[in-house]
């Protein structure tokens, strides 16, 4: 099953769609009056835009310095190369300190990676407990966004959820109670926790340390507590200097949500001071993910997505977005960005994905650090068609159009023969011929003769 057929589930529940396109354009909304109240703005996105150019140029510098300051500093930095390194490493961190349970901070490289079935299938027990990644780890599906990974389901769905889970009582939709409700499940499981898991927004070569970016303090929580601490880390996410944090957190919190910035922007270099309750002492740990990364930073054409700070404005303006929800796009990360990165982990899956787009250039536009995303989805829908990921009747119905459009002749005969048939069809059969085109709309009725017929016609009547 493809994009066009999961939008199209999405899609059926025409009082969904309605609400999801709303709301993600009023967070649109709030984006635009918050950089509306910036005069610097677009020389903060050209500052952003060009601090993220320079570091694409020499991550392996920046990493080295990075790795040099961190242990400095007491964490312990470990690489991993792909998805499944990631997963050994982290499990084995967890077994040596016989971690049976973990709570972890919203991170979509965790789940990019399938970090969290990976330890369950071990017997450890993982808890994610930003409230909307906690909600979607409930239902036992995927976050639809990346900042609202539950913005897809409603207050009553939650309810019912919550009823189902945590034993409220039925038809709760108050959002004040539900949070609350939440916010006492998860304390307790806070206190039990062993070790905590953490994404990473930036992290800083200049001193070895990293920001995590969050509104609900789980992040905080969740690392005081245990003695140990993994944070996990794209080998995109590296800013050379502290100095160069600000504009990106400018930028940040007003593009996701058009907040001046984000309740929580905690700093971390070091592994916390220990309680002197006993016990082992409390470890930092970093693990820095490839996972595909160097392979899209060799690619000229798309290497420039890697700029990506995750901010999700892309998603909330997106018209093909909001109208088919993020699970229809398949992938960890859905949207415009989604479709750029994807391709590039698994083109044959995903080869659907860039043509999941209108080409408007919105997401472009609004991107905080000027990822030509259009460009690049444009460049991907070439790059899968020459590498024969598209489908046998498409490649075959492109043929075709190239052989006629560039024979004026045999236009103009495929163009006359098509209209007679044409007129002649029952609109029915027409509307079944038009395929997807037709599934939403309705043809227009077939002229009996083609513009530049009805133009000669003209020019031959006047005077």
């Amino acid at each position: 099953m493809g994009h066009v057929d999961r939008a199209r589930d999405f899609v059926a529940n025409t009082e969904r769609t309605t609400w999801h396109d709303e709301v993600l354009w009023f967070v649109r909304a709030k984006r635009d009056a918050a950089a509306d109240t910036l005069p610097e703005w677009e020389a903060l996105r050209d500052e952003a835009a060009g601090i993220k150019r320079d570091v694409l140029g020499r991550l392996p510098e920046l990493w080295r310095r990075f790795e040099q300051e961190a242990t400095a500093a007491g964490a312990t930095v470990h690489w991993a190369r792909d998805a499944a390194e990631h997963n050994r490493i982290v499990h084995e961190l967890l077994r040596t300190h016989d971690v049976k349970r973990v709570v972890k901070s919203k991170s979509m490289l965790t789940e990019e990676c399938g970090l969290n079935p990976h330890l369950e299938a071990q017997g450890i027990e993982v808890v994610d407990t930003d409230l909307g990644e906690r909600i979607v780890q409930l239902r036992e599906e995927a976050p639809s966004h990346i900042i609202m990974p539950a913005i897809h389901l409603k207050r009553g769905e939650i309810g019912d959820l919550f009823h189902q889970e945590m034993g409220t009582p039925a038809g709760l939709d108050d959002p004040d109670e539900l949070t609350a409700v939440a916010r006492r499940d998860l304390r307790a499981r806070f206190l039990a926790a062993e070790a905590g898991i953490t994404g990473v927004n930036f992290a800083v070569a200049e001193t070895g340390s990293f920001v995590v970016v969050t509104n609900e303090g789980n992040a905080d929580l969740g690392t005081a507590l245990p003695r140990l601490h993994i944070a996990c880390v794209g080998l995109e996410k590296i800013v050379p200097t502290a100095n160069d944090l600000a504009p990106f957190l400018r930028l940040l919190a007003r593009s996701a949500t058009g907040q001046p910035i984000s309740t929580y922007t905690s700093h971390f270099r070091a592994p916390r001071a220990d309680d002197g309750n006993g016990g082992p002492p409390p470890e930092l740990h970093v693990v820095i993910v490839d996972n595909g990364r160097s392979r899209l930073l060799a690619e000229p054409a798309f290497r420039e997505a890697l700029a990506c700070i995750r901010c999700g404005a892309c998603l909330n303006t997106c018209p093909v977005y909001r109208r088919s929800g993020g699970h229809s796009y398949g992938s960890t990360v859905p949207g415009p960005i989604g479709s750029v990165l994807a391709p590039s982990q698994d083109p044959a899956r995903h080869a659907e994905l860039p043509h999941a787009c209108s080409l408007c250039g919105s997401c472009s536009d609004v991107c905080p650090v000027r990822v030509p995303l259009h460009h690049q989805l444009l460049t991907w829908r070439s790059h899968l068609a020459e590498s024969g990921h598209h489908p046998r009747r498409r490649r075959l119905a492109f043929r075709i159009a190239a052989r006629v459009l560039s024979n004026a002749g045999l236009y103009d005969r495929a163009t006359r023969a098509g209209r007679w048939i044409a007129r002649r069809l029952p609109s029915r059969w027409l509307d079944r011929l038009g395929g997807p085109w037709t599934r939403s709309r309705a043809l227009p009725s077939i002229p009996a003769e083609s513009f530049h017929q009805a133009l000669a016609a003209r020019e031959e009547e006047r005077p």
